[in-house]
Order: C-alpha cells, then sequence, then structure tokens
C-alpha cells in the first residue's frame, strides 16, 4: 500500500466524525487566510460559460451549441455569461465575483493526464515535478502548528496540487470510509516491515489531526441537493468544525463534453454557479467570507469549433471564476480572438501560475517562487 492511499484511508476518519453540527472554533488574528479550488474536471468550455455574444464569429464557429444572443446574462457590451449561472448575477452585481478569460500557459498540453498534471504541479509544459505546488508552497512556509491540517480534498479521490508532502486529507462518501478503514485495520499488524511503520505514523499523524473535525454546533446555511452541493456541503462543515484549515480542493466534473455538449455543460454550470452561492453563505455565516479566495481551475478549454457531434474538443485558453469579500470583481485577461487561433485554438493571455502567485500572496503573504518555481506577477483580482 503506498502513502497516498493511506493518506486517504486515514482521512476518510474524519468523515466518520462530521455530521451537520459546528464547532465555533476562534479564528486566531493574523493567521493565513483561506483559499478554496474548484476544480472543473474534464475541461470546461469557457467559450460558452462566457460567450461572446458580440462576436459574429463565433456563432459560425459554433451554429449548433452557441448561447443565443438573448438567452445570455450580460456582463458587459461583449461577453455574457450562460443563462444556467443565473445564480451568481447577485455576487457578480456586488463586485465579489472576477472572470478571468484567457487563462493558459506556453505549449500546452491536450491530454487530460498530463495537463491537470501541468495544472497541479504548477510546472512548465516540457518539466514533469513529482510535488503539488501547494505542498511545495507549504513546506517553504508552513502552516501554524494548531492548523489541524494543511488541506481537505472534496469530491475526488486524488490530493491534486496538495499530493507530494501536504499534510492532507480526502474526504469521501461514509461507505467508501467503511471499506478503507477495514483495509487500513487488515494491515495494522504488519509492524515489522519499516516502510509501513513509517506509513502507518502518517496514518496515525492524519487520525489526529481527524480528531480536530469532530463538530458540535449547527449551520443554517442551506445546500443544494445535487452532487456539488454535497461537495460544499461536506467542505463547509469541516471548516466549521475546525476553522483552522489552509485549503480545500473540490472537484465538479465531468466536463469532457464532447457529445451533446449544451444539456451536460449547463447542468454542470448550474451546479457550480449554485454551489458558489452556497459557499458564500456558508463563509458568510462562518465570518470568512471577507478572507476567503475561491478560484477554479480545469486542465483546460475547448476548441472554438464545434465538433459534428454537437460538442467540442480538448483546446486550450479558458476563462476561470474568481470570488471573495476581498476580490475586485469584473472582466479580466484576454478575449477570445478567432482572427488569431493557433492550429484552431485561442491563445492564451494570462499564465495560470499568475492566479497561483495572487492565491499565494493574499493568502500566506509568499512571493510564490517556492511553489511555482519562480516568480510571476500576481493577477490584480484581489485587494
Amino acid at each position: 500500500m503506498n502513502r497516498r492511499a493511506f493518506l486517504q484511508i486515514g482521512s476518510l476518519a474524519a468523515l466518520g466524525h462530521l455530521n451537520s453540527t459546528v464547532a465555533w472554533a476562534t479564528v486566531v488574528p493574523g493567521n493565513p487566510r483561506l483559499l478554496i479550488l474548484v476544480e472543473l474536471k474534464g475541461g470546461n468550455d469557457g467559450l460558452n460559460t462566457i460567450a461572446p455574444y458580440a462576436d459574429s464569429a463565433y456563432y459560425d464557429l459554433r451554429p449548433k451549441i452557441a448561447i443565443a444572443r438573448d438567452q445570455v446574462l450580460q456582463l458587459d457590451e461583449r461577453s455574457g455569461l450562460n443563462p444556467a449561472m443565473q445564480a451568481l448575477m447577485p455576487i457578480w452585481q456586488a463586485k465579489q465575483l472576477a472572470i478571468v478569460q484567457g487563462v493558459g500557459y506556453p505549449q500546452p498540453n491536450l491530454s487530460h493526464f498530463r495537463s491537470i498534471e501541468i495544472w497541479d504541479t504548477a510546472s512548465n509544459s516540457d518539466t514533469v515535478l513529482q510535488t503539488g505546488w501547494l505542498s511545495r508552497q507549504f513546506a517553504a512556509k508552513p502552516l501554524p502548528a494548531g492548523f489541524v491540517t494543511d488541506g481537505i480534498a472534496v469530491g475526488s479521490q486524488d490530493l491534486g496540487p496538495l499530493d507530494g508532502g501536504a499534510r492532507a486529507l480526502v474526504l469521501q462518501s461514509q461507505d467508501a470510509f467503511v471499506r478503507q478503514a477495514k483495509l487500513a485495520d487488515d494491515k495494522a499488524g504488519a509492524t515489522k516491515n519499516a516502510a509501513l511503520l513509517h506509513l502507518l505514523k502518517v496514518e496515525d499523524d492524519i487520525r489526529i489531526a481527524a480528531r480536530g473535525l469532530a463538530a458540535t454546533g449547527n449551520l443554517n446555511t442551506t445546500f443544494p441537493d445535487h452532487g456539488f452541493g454535497k461537495t460544499v456541503k461536506t467542505a463547509m462543515e469541516a471548516l466549521a468544525a475546525n476553522r483552522n484549515i489552509g485549503v480545500f480542493r473540490l472537484t465538479l466534473g465531468s466536463f469532457d463534453t464532447h457529445i451533446n455538449q449544451r444539456n451536460q455543460q449547463d447542468r454542470l454550470l448550474g451546479e457550480l454557479a449554485d454551489g458558489f452561492v452556497a459557499l458564500q453563505m456558508a463563509l458568510t455565516e462562518l465570518g470568512r467570507w471577507n478572507d476567503t479566495l475561491v478560484l477554479s481551475y480545469a486542465e483546460f478549454g475547448r476548441r472554438p469549433q464545434e465538433n459534428r457531434s454537437a460538442g467540442t474538443d480538448h483546446g486550450t485558453a479558458n476563462a476561470h471564476f474568481v470570488l471573495g469579500g476581498a476580490v475586485r470583481g469584473g472582466l479580466y485577461g484576454k478575449r477570445p480572438d478567432f482572427n488569431a487561433l493557433d492550429g484552431g485554438n485561442l491563445r492564451f493571455g494570462v499564465d495560470f501560475r499568475q492566479l497561483y502567485a495572487s492565491a499565494c500572496r493574499y493568502c500566506w503573504q509568499s512571493d510564490g517562487m517556492a511553489a511555482l518555481g519562480g516568480r510571476f506577477e500576481p493577477f490584480p483580482v484581489v485587494a
């Protein structure tokens, strides 16, 4: 059994202690702020998320799946939000939602596995790194000793940017906890193996941390009754139980919409919008909205031209969301330019590591160089 498996098994103990109650733990003044990453797994289509409704080329490239001009939720004179995301408009109007267009990286890779690895490790396209960018951040600048964990992943079995060294927990379903906890018990007797002893020590450390998530009060926020709503609920219950947590990584998918995109993407974007609103409500209830940064990411976007199956294939530059009480709301980045495509794909204008650098500066007062392997100018979306 590898270390990642033990991280997941041990962390599932936390789920066994979680319920709908809250312990009103005190946030120590000066403590790091909270980062919530939301992975749009499979590669969300940014052009049907933020539709360039004033550009006729958009409709020429997408005669079947484009969002009609009279259906978009107008953000400015050229761009409109997908109508499935109506729930986000109050946050947009409060100027606490930033949308960054044209996010990507040089020499983009269109493989799901390699590209998400690039985003999770913050590597160059031609460099393979073994540790997540958040693991490197916390290795260089550890969170205060009182923090129960560096990060918690919900909605996926992997740790993503927390992999490779961070004190991280994975919260899964109760059934998964029962199965994997039994697996851990089955291995517990084999203590003569030095490597296994080390893994058991890691597991024990995480179980100790998990006890800090025992809950004793009530959250009044109502969470959506769909998959992503339940993911958000699990995360917010953990935060309510113990506020000394550095990062949440939430996952929603699959956005890999090669066939009949409109129905699948619209449903997922509706869930995403509902989940963002629930995050805002829960974080406000917990007094954390003004010191939390919510940031979406995905392995890539989609091609501008629809395919023959009323879907889209793997593309490059994408649009992403940044939310929070301290966010400077508005449209940012590079608008889609259909007259300057690169092999049929959009050219990026904002390196995703600039958004990570913004998170490092805002959340941990760090220049992010250890996490990102170099200096990237923070993107000006947060105070």
